[in-house]
């Protein structure tokens, strides 16, 4: 059975939106400002390799959608563009990306299957609105945070209202980088 691994570029006070600037976000591209070090960019590389497949939300499966194809080349854009992809929308009428299908129904169900049929983890990437009802739901088995020492005081952020609280237990932390870029790993610990 897979995890479900929720990876995300979040700012201290928990935006996750538009980290690389492609979206309509006056405050977007902040990711960028800082250089997260080679230990950052193993860090992104190895939670790819050990994907299975991508769960994404519409909108960020449209951004992805759109950049990943002209990426290829190295085995991070190989393994991006060959990956299976799964979008939860109830209002997308094509997936044409490579390896890309549209869920549908009840998620938890679909969420379901998916654990039990993908080989590696169920990696999560942006799509707030989805890793908002995955954690609703108690479906996330592990958060990949790469925190990032800036105070954008508005946006999407990762943790949203929930019905109840979640304890998480942390299982790793590192530096990335001499900007003070930390990568923080949780799972639940209830």
């Amino acid at each position: 059975m897979s995890k479900l691994v929720v990876s995300e570029f979040m700012s201290l006070d928990g935006v996750m939106e538009d980290p690389g600037g492609g979206e309509p976000f006056e405050r977007g591209g902040w990711a960028f400002k800082f250089e997260r070090s080679a230990d950052g960019n193993r860090f992104k590389y190895e939670e790819l390799m050990d994907a299975g497949a991508m769960l994404l939300g519409r909108v960020t499966y449209e951004g992805f959608a759109q950049a990943w194809p002209n990426m290829r080349g190295d085995e991070f854009g190989e393994k991006m563009n060959s990956m299976p992809k799964y979008v939860v929308s109830s209002t997308l009428q094509s997936a044409d990306w490579e390896n890309s299908t549209i869920l549908t129904g009840n998620l938890a169900d679909r969420v379901g299957e998916l654990k039990q049929s993908v080989e590696g983890n169920l990696l999560v990437a942006g799509s707030a609105q989805l890793v908002q009802a995955l954690t609703a739901l108690r479906l996330v088995d592990e958060y990949r945070l790469m925190v990032y020492p800036i105070v954008l005081g508005a946006g999407k952020r990762l943790f949203g209202e929930t019905g109840a609280a979640h304890m998480l237990k942390l299982t790793d932390v590192a530096s990335v980088g001499e900007a003070g870029v930390f990568t923080l790993t949780y799972t639940a610990a209830e």
